[in-house]
């Protein structure tokens, strides 16, 4: 594309000559023929004529011009060679700009310039930039730290990935916690032709925790600084990202800009857009020193390989060493940093148009960016109050960035054609697994279900809990939806222990309990709750997929399987540690059975004791769990023998048995055939039997099922034969499984279901 600008600013150039330098050269010479206003004859003959004083003067001045003329016809010569050859290489150039290619519509660097052109509406083959290759990667630097910016993260990959036509690899410098979150993420986002890799940032807190920081990033805002230095060394550039950014066109745009790079610019950035670097903020304002209005570092671009060969690393470890005497510490973290390098070193910088970073934090001169919708290319909410910032259009951009907030994310899960993929183990073994299946079986959504990768969100809000030093500790687990979530503040304060939650929700499901959350004073002052968002994808509710989740993910020895529907009795947790000292569960295999009662009354009084219980069994306030519609589920647990039991007891399994245990963290999963309604513990229950676990009733411990309208996969057994035949033939098939992974011990479930 630049040869073909080239070639005919060369064609235009030569045009111009062939026409202007004769007519010039003909004006200059027919001016010089007069003299005193009367004309000049050029004729040594005519000169002789007309005038008899002819001198040697005039002889030289007429020999200068000849020769000036021979100079001139020399230089049309060979600007007409120049033409001739122009005009033989432009059409090779068109031809070969055009294989696997597409341009990009880009600025010059010089915002005004580029607001010139974009009133002007060049679109002329010179005006446009130059091209990405169709499949050429990009890369993207970010960093990040914790639970917050992990959720950030997300809506800025979102934006990308819904522009994008190439290839993505990200490069995530994260920290422990925003590695696990985003690691599982990306995993079973399975999104095609993105890659992922993390550097641990805890390993880079040493390059820069020297450096005293006041920003609210901490020593993670510092870590840009680093990234000649922390990524791969054959990787030649790199656009780097803040967390709070979003896209609003494709990134292979910015890409582009790397081509415009000149001499020695190896910095990509947009002019800060706040007065902050001018120093007239406030009263004894003084920021560290910038070029002007300095630059904003919330989008750049590197040149990495130019950069090492600089010495960036010691560039900056000087300047800063040399700044910080005065400064004392940073207020915007790196962007002060880069900013006292490009101070001294102007020429570092390929100064990006504003609208690459358009930047909403308060009194800023952001409005300049744009003119319409069609001119934001990246929206930086780079105000502490983030989505609270004042701006003049900021609910546009507020409605934009919620877009992509709630965005379903299983809807960028797009094929690049053409493009070709990394081989991706989990993905074909997949497709793998889903071909076997039989689409024309009638239970075929049910099978389907069971390889269904949903997309995982792992610790939604912080989480912070170390658990008991004396081993007995335990964790409530259990997964809900969004129509349970007004039970969590009651299990809240019903129990202090650890929880984890898998919660079943879409992209805006998510957002709305975020709100919840946020807004709820019991949920925000308890930091032991991990909430894992499992989002929506198929039509079955995937029950046991969410129970897995949840007890994937805790940190105790021990776990009380509940479901989100039950208040469990005040003070169990503590009675649960006791019992498992009193059991010895750390030595045996033992399940310990918390007896299940419900209330039909959607206000109820809670017992504070087991007597207190009885007491509302015998007044028909209270009944044992599932009494009038499944007596099987729970009769096992003998609730007769528990209203006088006060020490624990051991009771059989039998056909159907589905009690609400506590076990070792390393018992069973639940089986993933199982969706939706029905069989869901039941055949939970029976591997923790198959194992030789002991069914131990606790005599003091209960817990109450709370009233609640029918869920709509109960509402789907009842009323759909299909799925109750479905659900019959799914409780064969894991019948057999077990008889051919257990032998001769797995045997007995086939004869109890026979006599059931």
């Amino acid at each position: 594309m630049l040869g073909i600008c080239r070639g005919r600013r060369k064609f235009l150039a030569a045009s111009l000559s062939l026409l202007c330098i004769p007519a010039v050269t003909w004006i200059y010479l027919f001016s010089g023929s007069f003299e005193d206003g009367k004309p000049v004859s050029l004729s040594p003959l005519e000169s002789q004529a007309h005038s008899p004083r002819y001198t040697a003067s005039s002889q030289r001045e007429r020999e200068s011009l000849e020769v000036r003329m021979r100079e001139v016809e020399e230089e049309n010569r060979a600007l007409r060679r120049q033409l001739s050859l122009a005009q033989g290489r432009a059409p090779a150039h068109r031809r070969g700009n055009h294989s696997k290619t597409y341009s990009m519509e880009e600025g010059t660097g010089d915002s005004e310039n580029l607001r010139a052109g974009i009133v002007a509406g060049n679109s002329s083959e010179c005006g446009q930039q130059p091209v990405v290759e169709k499949c050429e990667t990009i890369h993207v630097a970010i960093v990040c730290a914790g639970y917050n910016a992990s959720r950030d993260v997300v809506t800025l990959v979102k934006s990308v990935l819904f522009h994008r036509r190439n290839p993505l690899h990200f490069h995530l410098i994260a920290d422990s916690i925003a590695e696990q979150i985003l690691a599982t993420l990306f995993q079973t986002w399975m999104v095609p032709a993105v890659r992922v890799d993390f550097y641990n940032a805890d390993e880079l807190k040493s390059e820069v925790s020297w450096i005293p920081n006041k920003h609210y990033s901490g020593i993670y805002g510092l870590m840009k600084l680093v990234l000649t230095k922390t990524l791969p060394a054959n990787l030649e550039r790199v656009i780097v990202l803040d967390t709070d950014i979003t896209f609003a066109t494709d990134i292979a745009e910015l890409w582009a800009v790397f081509h415009k790079f000149k001499g020695q610019q190896v910095l990509g950035l947009v002019e800060n857009q706040s007065d902050w670097y001018l120093g007239n903020l406030w009263k004894n304002h003084r920021p560290w020193p910038a070029l002007g209005r300095g630059y904003n570092t919330g989008v750049i671009l590197l040149l990495l390989d130019k950069l090492r060969k600089m010495k960036w690393e010691q560039m900056w470890r000087l300047t800063a060493e040399r700044e910080l005497m005065g400064m004392l510490s940073t207020s915007l973290a790196d962007q002060d940093i880069f900013n006292a390098v490009i101070k001294q070193n102007p020429f570092l910088v390929y100064q990006l148009p504003c609208f690459w970073n358009v930047q909403l934090s308060d009194h800023t001169r952001s409005e300049q960016c744009y003119r319409d919708v069609s001119d934001l290319k990246v929206i930086h909410w780079n105000s502490p109050k983030k989505l609270r910032v004042k701006n003049k259009h900021v609910e546009f951009f507020r409605n934009l960035y919620l877009t992509f907030l709630e965005y379903d994310g299983n809807l960028l899960r797009r094929e690049l054609f053409g493009c070709p993929s990394e081989a991706d183990v989990n993905s074909e073994n997949l497709q793998k697994q889903l071909s076997e299946l039989d689409e024309d079986d009638l239970c075929y959504e049910f099978r389907r279900e069971r390889f269904t990768v949903h997309r995982t969100h792992l610790y939604f809000l912080h989480y912070e809990y170390e658990p008991a030093a004396d081993s007995t500790d335990v964790t409530l687990v259990a997964q809900l939806s969004m129509d349970r979530l007004q039970m969590l503040e009651a299990i809240c304060k019903h129990w202090e222990g650890p929880i984890s939650l898998a919660l079943y929700l879409s992209d805006a499901e998510a957002q709305q309990f975020l709100r919840y959350a946020q807004g709820s004073e019991v949920l925000m002052s308890r930091h032991n709750v991990g909430y894992h968002i499992v989002y929506k994808e198929g039509q079955f509710y995937p029950v046991n997929l969410l129970r897995n989740v949840a007890m994937k993910h805790i940190s105790t020895p021990y776990m009380f399987l509940s479901d989100i529907d039950f208040l469990p009795m005040y003070g169990l947790y503590e009675y649960l540690r006791k019992s498992v000292i009193q059991l010895d569960l750390a030595n045996t295999k033992k399940a310990m059975i918390v007896p299940a009662f419900e209330t039909l009354r959607y206000r109820l009084s809670f017992p504070k004791s087991k007597a207190e219980l009885l007491s509302m069994l015998d007044m028909g306030t209270l009944f044992t769990f599932r009494y009038h519609v499944w007596t099987k589920g729970h009769a096992p647990t003998n609730f007769a023998k528990w209203r006088t039991a006060t020490t624990p007891y051991r009771v059989e399994w039998e056909a159907d048995f589905e009690p609400y245990v506590v076990v070792k963290r390393d018992c069973p999963e639940y089986d993933r055939r199982f969706v939706g309604f029905g069989w869901n513990k039941v055949a939970h229950i029976m591997e923790l039997d198959v194992q030789e676990h002991e069914f131990i009733v606790l005599p003091n411990a209960y817990m109450i099922h709370m009233p609640h309208a029918p869920s709509f996969d109960i509402t789907k057994f009842r009323s759909n034969k299909q799925y109750r035949i479905c659900l019959k033939t799914l409780k064969e098939e894991f019948q057999q499984d077990m008889s051919r992974r257990y032998g001769f011990a797995a045997l007995k479930y086939l004869t109890a279901e026979n006599n059931s």
